[in-house]
């Protein structure tokens, strides 16, 4: 693939070409929904860059999660392409992703677990950046999840898009407690009466 202009001004009258070159609007819910993946991707990028940064891991950990990330961000590219592509139009060596990805973030999210405490409290993002990119990662993981199933039900899409979503927000919610148990930082808990309704404010500051 070679792409020598970055601007073509077809899109300027508010539509688009799938992969197979068929037009549609921009507000269109397939663009919709693979536009949120690639939202995901651009956060999970912020995630090892953030990750990169954190010198309290160990190198081998860091490098592991790393390699995870980024494999998950080219499995995110294909699905993607896949999402941008009308079934009918597949050709036949499409790399899509399937049993053998959502196999794997199970496999990934089962080693995680291994070094974790059950969860008893609901817990909030924060306590360090990269939790907080994690959760980010998490929460807009859903949000495309939730678009694939209602795309799912307008179109014929790759059957095992929504299963690999609803595992991988899985595998970042866990990433993100393993992430504070490895750097010894408490995770942030939900506190049901811990909201604004608790703060008496002083006529000071």
């Amino acid at each position: 693939m070679r792409i020598t202009r970055v601007y073509t001004k077809t899109g300027d009258k508010g539509t688009t070409s799938l992969a197979d070159g068929s037009r549609v609007s921009k507000t269109d819910l397939r663009l919709d929904t693979y536009g949120t993946v690639d939202e995901l991707n651009a956060i999970v990028g912020l995630c090892r860059s953030t990750l990169s940064e954190v010198q309290q891991l160990s190198n081998e950990k860091r490098l592991l999660v790393d390699e995870w990330l980024e494999r998950i961000q080219n499995d995110l590219f294909n699905l993607g392409g896949d999402l941008a592509t009308p079934i009918a139009s597949r050709w036949e060596s499409m790399v899509v992703v399937g049993e053998f990805e959502i196999t794997h973030l199970e496999q990934m999210i089962d080693r995680l677990q291994l070094d974790l405490a059950p969860l008893r409290e609901f817990v909030l993002p924060g306590g360090t950046r990269l939790n907080a990119e994690l959760h980010q990662a998490r929460t807009v993981c859903r949000r495309a999840e939730r678009l694939a199933v209602e795309l799912q039900e307008q179109a014929e899409i790759n059957l095992q898009a929504v299963p690999f979503l609803n595992r991988l927000s899985d595998f970042f919610f866990v990433a993100s407690r393993w992430i504070q148990h490895s750097l010894g930082v408490p995770e942030t808990t939900w506190k049901k009466s811990g909201g604004l309704r608790e703060i008496t404010i002083s006529k000071s500051i």
